[in-house]
């Protein structure tokens, strides 16, 4: 009886643990509304995830521009079978992927003259539009 329960005290803190870790694996994926860099998200269809700012070239809000500017986002395409295929989206037009059209949709926060926005801040909504 006596090496029962110090077997126990140790099982049990065990059992704990991976049953922890059990419940995270299988978290849901985010949908494409708010998505941050390196974060994986269910976008109507395929999962992807954007892994780096191309180019953000837009207008800040507190400025005057000729061009309204554009943003350019290195995304991964995490494919069924494993593979995680590389494309570009620029903001407001669409992609071809897979049997659809893929769209970066909008980019926050807003760009500003007085702020220096880091990878961190950056906040994404995609839209995928399947084809058959």
């Amino acid at each position: 009886m006596q090496k029962i329960i110090p077997l126990a005290a140790i099982a049990l803190p065990s059992v704990l643990l991976f049953s922890a870790c059990a419940t995270t694996a299988g978290a849901p994926l985010a949908d494409g509304s708010d998505v941050a860099l390196g974060q994986k998200a269910f976008v109507d269809g395929p999962i992807v995830e954007p892994v780096a700012i191309v180019e953000d070239s837009r207008c800040p809000m507190n400025a005057r521009c000729v061009w309204a500017g554009r943003v350019r986002v290195k995304m991964l395409w995490h494919r069924g079978n494993g593979e995680k295929q590389p494309f570009d989206v620029t903001l407001g037009e669409p992609t071809p992927l897979a049997d659809g059209q893929f769209t970066l949709e909008s980019v926050r926060p807003e760009r500003r003259t007085d702020v220096t926005l880091r990878s961190a801040d950056y906040r994404f909504s995609f839209r995928f539009a399947g084809g058959l």
